[in-house]
């Protein structure tokens, strides 16, 4: 029977299990954790369902409505890891609590959902990436012309962000870039592309303009949302509404550390789409691990603050030459006085502030949270001292807003100890002196150990029964032990409260009386310190804003601190970044590969500019095109979050985008060949570069015949380099494109080097100017692995068709207008089959007789 089932005949269940199954009807499609005691219980459906996504055992808990009742559980103090294991997973789980007082409970103990746990909304450490930003979004289709609205929050940040984009690709760009983990969108409608990870439908009527306005106006405290920059974005302001809905439905709690959004426009970035992302292999490789990445060079920030900040700037470079400037400059100083290091070794010592204050918002902090916080506060004098030589506008504004908060700290020191418990319900926390009224419960409570001692030598003499012990536990309260062998001897005001093998356990009226008032303190006090401890996080409600610029500003130093010493360690060098149209590096390295080789890497320049915006390269496969191509991006991408550069000098005028085509592989999923693939890439690319615009193309052409691909990788070039003058460099095996550079203005050729000694192949890995002699594609099959056999086979045929193309044209492979060659029949494939030095005297006899009949065959 499954929960869905149950839900027909309530009234035939238990009590206990008809206020589970009202609460589970609320809770369709999410696990539902049960609180039983220490445990939390899932039934049914749900029991099943965790049993094996958690390994847990499945029980059955007698029976209810005449039928066992499938049962897991997990341990209430040990829930967070199965909350990480769920989520991870893609699982959205309610957390039901007892609410209700057990012993005024006249059946079931009132529970309640009191929090709902899912991808996109948890901000437990235990359940997040430290260096990712966890990250909700909401899709909503506009029905006119305005494309889709999108806005993206990060609950454990309270960062939230809004956009409008006009078609499909850009939605898809976008995705790519923020890798959501929950996407909601409305019911009615469906997303383009592949089925996103994490989509949540909800219902339409949550996409609704005019609610989205008054949801977000009151969360802000506005009037309206002009002064946020959205009212021409209705689209955007739409999915925002739906997205805030959908968060404060499953936190339960107010969110005041959303104080505003805000509006990123695709004119401020450099815009890479979801293909070009994946190609340049900026946070995850292509095999989809996280090595040998952009992010994984660059990632050497003090805090996780930090990390998730760069990877922001990987994924959203600017195209503000004078913020980029900023950050340089903000780089330069750290480098010109050695800052780095100390900043980092400072910064090194503060926890994740940010997702602190998220907890703090919830209500959800725990006490080591606080103190992390207080340690953080600690060390902003230090920061400051480390900044203020630093004379940059940008390090400035950080240190204004980094702030130096003393009363949070002073409050913080005076109402936590040094080094609190895990959890509060363990008492311990508030510090001394903090309270008057917790100090005396606590004296109370705290005096009870000698008073325990005092009445064990007051009991020992006056039975004289000198292995009398007085003790407590958290069951059966205090007691006096004796062992059974001298329980006679217990006096006549001893009262049995338990016995057990081999001692008596007793209480009495005196003891009883202490009892009550201990553990009567005892509760009060632990009552006293939860009220402080809710204040606590209540007064600090109030500094949320301040702390919040603290956080970002401790992130930013961190991040510009980092480039500084991977500038340093890494010898990169401060681009120039020109408002004249071109790219111009000299000794420009990749990053990522340069850190992976052994040998030493082969720098190389590159000069695009209005006489050379096109670059034809050619070369063998191994020779370096695709690096050498990567690395251009790459060095531009760097420029634009700010960063210096792996070259000896770099200049970079206006860049709008950088697409990528460069591999393929079939999307069996989508029902895509490689070709298809390949043509989707290269039909976004040409409908949607301009004049400032970054072109990486790679072997178009390849997945279909000789002639198709030849004319389709010659028409894109020709547009490219005549219609849509982007800055392009066109890697390709066919050599009739290098006769581009002579028909048409702007375009150059350039190959990779390579030397051949004795059928050897020497990759040089250097650029140089023209074009490649030949492909040296023999030599690469040889280097793989190829038998010999079919290597001398090709060789042959290779000698064959370049005898064929001895008409004038000079390159080795087929002319795009050749004619066909001579169609092959069974005798003349037969006769170049034959290898005269392995035919003996008898098979040649009978190769006579062969010929003669195909001879005769064909006529």
């Amino acid at each position: 029977m499954g929960t869905a089932d149950t839900l027909s005949t309530p009234k035939s269940h238990t009590p206990m299990m008809q206020q589970y199954l009202r609460i589970k009807a609320e809770q369709p499609d999410r696990l539902l954790f049960y609180r039983m005691g220490d445990f939390y219980e899932l039934f049914y459906d749900d029991a099943r369902r965790a049993a094996r996504l958690l390994d847990l055992t499945l029980t059955a808990r007698g029976q209810s409505a005449g039928e066992p009742i499938p049962m897991a559980g997990v341990p209430a103090h040990a829930a967070d890891q199965y909350l990480a294991r769920l989520v991870r997973l893609g699982e959205s789980v309610a957390i039901c609590e007892q609410i209700g007082d057990p012993a005024a409970s006249k059946g079931p103990v009132e529970r309640q959902v009191v929090r709902v746990v899912t991808p996109g909304t948890v901000t437990d450490d235990a359940l997040l990436n430290e260096r990712r930003d966890n990250l909700i979004a909401s899709v909503y289709r506009s029905k006119d012309p305005a494309g889709y609205g999108l806005s993206v929050l990060d609950v454990s940040s309270g960062r939230l962000t809004v956009s409008q984009l006009r078609d499909d690709e850009s939605l898809l760009g976008e995705l790519e870039r923020l890798h959501p983990t929950e996407l909601l969108y409305p019911d009615d409608a469906r997303l383009p592309g592949e089925t996103q990870p994490g989509q949540v439908s909800y219902p339409p009527w949550h996409f609704d303009l005019d609610v989205a306005t008054r949801l977000l106006t009151r969360q802000f405290g506005t009037r309206d949302l002009a002064g946020f920059g959205c009212d021409a974005l209705p689209a955007a302001v739409t999915a925002a509404g739906a997205l805030l809905h959908y968060v404060q439905e499953t936190q339960r709690s107010a969110l005041p550390h959303i104080t505003g959004l805000r509006v990123e426009r695709h004119e401020e970035t450099v815009i890479l789409d979801a293909a070009t992302r994946r190609n340049l292999e900026l946070e995850r490789n292509l095999s989809g691990s996280e090595e040998h990445t952009l992010a994984s060079i660059l990632d050497r920030t003090a805090t996780s603050m930090g990390g998730r900040c760069l990877r922001r700037w990987i994924n959203r470079p600017l195209r503000d030459h004078e913020a980029l400037r900023a950050r340089q400059g903000a780089i330069g100083a750290c480098l010109q006085t050695s800052a780095h290091q100390p900043l980092h070794d400072t910064l090194r010592s503060i926890g994740d502030v940010e997702r602190i204050l998220a907890r703090i918002a919830l209500r959800s902090a725990r006490p080591r949270d606080l103190t992390t916080l207080r340690n953080a506060l600690a060390s902003l004098p230090a920061l400051h001292a480390l900044l203020e030589p630093l004379d940059t506008p940008r390090l400035h504004q950080l240190r204004q807003d980094l702030g130096e908060h003393p009363r949070t700290f002073d409050l913080l020191h005076a109402a936590l100890i040094d080094e609190p418990p895990v959890l509060l319900r363990d008492g311990g926390v508030i510090a001394p002196g903090y309270d008057h009224e917790l100090d005396e419960l606590r004296t109370l409570s705290e005096n009870a150990d000698q008073f325990l001692v005092d009445l064990e030598a007051h009991e020992r003499e006056r039975t004289g029964i000198a292995s009398l012990k007085v003790a407590y536990n958290r069951v059966h309260g205090y007691y006096i032990e004796l062992p059974r062998s001298q329980a006679a001897r217990a006096p006549a005001d001893y009262t049995r409260r338990q016995t057990l093998k081999g001692v008596e356990r007793y209480i009495t009226p005196e003891l009883k009386e202490f009892e009550d008032k201990v553990l009567s303190a005892r509760e009060r006090a632990l009552a006293r310190e939860k009220a402080l401890y809710d204040d606590l996080l209540e007064k600090l409600q109030t500094t949320l804003p301040a702390l919040q610029l603290c956080a970002q500003a401790l992130a930013e130093i961190d991040v510009l601190a980092t480039l500084a010493e991977r500038a340093d360690t890494l010898d990169y060098a401060p681009p120039e970044l020109s408002d004249t149209p071109g790219i111009l590096i000299r000794g420009g390295r990749h990053p990522v590969v340069e850190q992976v080789l052994e040998e030493p890497f082969v720098a190389n320049d590159l000069n695009l500019d209005e006489q050379h915006r096109m670059l034809i390269i050619t070369g063998p496969n191994m020779g370096g095109k695709s690096t050498y191509m990567r690395q251009t991006a790459l060095i531009v991408l760097l420029a634009h979050i700010g960063s210096y550069v792996p070259a000896r000098s770099a200049c970079i005028g206006p860049i709008d985008r950088i697409f990528t085509r460069i591999g393929a592989a079939d999307d069996l999923a989508s029902g895509r060949s490689t070709f298809m693939v390949e043509m989707t890439e290269a039909a976004n690319i040409l409908n949607n570069a301009t004049p400032d615009s970054l072109v990486l193309m790679d072997e178009i052409g390849r997945g279909t015949s000789t002639f198709d691909g030849l004319s389709l990788a010659w028409a894109c070039a020709e547009h490219l380099a005549t219609t849509t003058r982007a800055f392009t460099l066109f890697a390709t095996h066919y050599f009739e494109l290098t006769t581009l550079a002579e028909e048409h203005r702007g375009v150059a050729n350039a190959h990779t080097e390579a030397m051949e000694h004795s059928e050897e192949i020497v990759f040089l890995h250097q650029v140089r100017e023209g074009p490649a002699s030949q492909s040296y594609g023999l030599q690469v099959a040889r280097l793989a692995g190829v038998p010999a056999a079919v290597l001398a086979r090709a060789r042959k045929r290779l000698h064959e068709l370049e005898q064929r193309a001895a008409d004038g044209i000079h390159s080795p492979q087929l002319g795009l207008f050749d004619a066909p060659a001579p169609e092959t029949t069974p005798l003349r494939q037969r006769i170049d089959d034959i290898e005269p030095d392995a035919v003996t005297p008898r098979t040649a006899l009978e190769l006579l007789y062969e010929l003669k009949q195909l001879r005769e065959a064909e006529s």
